[in-house]
């Protein structure tokens, strides 16, 4: 199929007006975010996830919706398109492709954001052996966050290289400097390695298509899930910093999602990013981002110098 033919979006204006993008994993936190900052931009977004308003996946949150991020997304500028898909099912996600391929007739920008594992932390992960850990729970936990990256990036894949410029973002949890230190737990390492590696691979194989393919990261993140772990919400978050002193360099989703579709904008992005590991910070830096509270976080910068170095200072000389 000819990727210059005339698309069915109707994006209202903006640096990616003409643009096409999937956001898998888009129900809530930093996949939310980045779907509707890529519309804010003018993109058609699809956006997929396992929660709708009708089914609730094994996260167990009801509170955010596809629905809810389609509409964000078009409120914001773009159009969103959400698409019930759970991403280890193959022939969902080859359907999804599909559908994409017949409205639009090409793919420009993947956002891999799959992930939905936070339940099986606290109780089967965190201060826990691999051995400790339950065997079926670490492997949900593969199947989760390496797996479903790797059967969305292979059926979709050949519709992203019909693009001019493909964009392939992986996003993850920690940089390929900090993620040197074990996370904790295999199961949770091998997880948030891999997309790392992932992009690494896929820039490999992208370069000849002039395309990037690139794993972001947040810092400390203030996703709903978080905000309701410690009680508080987007308005009072630093109530929560007297639970978690660290949670003082949180940040919130979009600062990520700003920094993503900033560098989505970047004509010389593959030249910069291709192949690499960044975070939010290092981004924010690159383009001149802040984050919605006019800061400018750097969580990994703060981890790896006061808690890991043992320096002195405070979040705000992060900030």
């Amino acid at each position: 199929m000819n990727r210059n033919r005339t698309t069915q979006h109707t994006g209202r204006g903006g640096p990616l007006a003409d643009r096409i993008a999937l956001v898998a994993g888009a129900t809530r936190g930093a996949g939310r975010a980045l779907a509707v900052e890529l519309g804010r931009a003018g993109a058609t977004v699809y956006v997929t996830g396992r929660t709708t308003r009708e089914h609730t996946s094994e996260v167990g949150r009801t509170t955010e919706t596809i629905e809810e991020t389609a509409e964000l997304v078009t409120a914001a500028g773009g159009t969103g398109i959400a698409v019930p898909t759970d991403h280890l099912d193959e022939d969902r996600v080859r359907a999804l492709v599909e559908r994409i391929d017949r409205e639009q007739g090409r793919l420009d920008i993947l956002v891999n954001d799959l992930w939905g594992g936070e339940h099986l932390l606290v109780g089967s992960v965190f201060g826990k052996k691999s051995w400790e850990t339950p065997l079926a729970d670490g492997l949900r936990i593969l199947e989760l966050g390496v797996r479903s990256h790797v059967i969305t990036a292979a059926l979709a894949l050949p519709l992203l290289v019909r693009s001019d410029a493909p964009l392939l973002v992986e996003v993850t949890d920690g940089t390929a400097v900090s993620n040197r230190r074990y996370r904790e737990n295999l199961y949770y390492d091998l997880a948030k390695n891999a997309p790392i590696r992932i992009a690494f691979g896929l820039g490999e194989e992208l370069a000849e298509y002039g395309g990037t393919a690139v794993a972001v990261t947040p810092g400390f993140l203030r996703s709903e899930q978080m905000l309701a772990h410690f009680g508080v919400s987007e308005e009072n978050w630093r109530d929560a910093i007297a639970q978690e002193p660290g949670f003082a360099i949180a940040e919130s989703p979009h600062y990520l999602a700003r920094a993503v579709a900033a560098l989505a904008t970047d004509p010389d992005r593959a030249t910069r990013w291709n192949r690499k590991s960044t975070s939010s910070a290092e981004l924010a830096r690159t383009y001149d981002v802040r984050d919605v509270d006019g800061s400018r976080p750097d969580a990994w910068a703060y981890f790896e110098d006061i808690t890991h170095g043992g320096k002195k200072g405070s979040a705000d000389d992060y900030r």
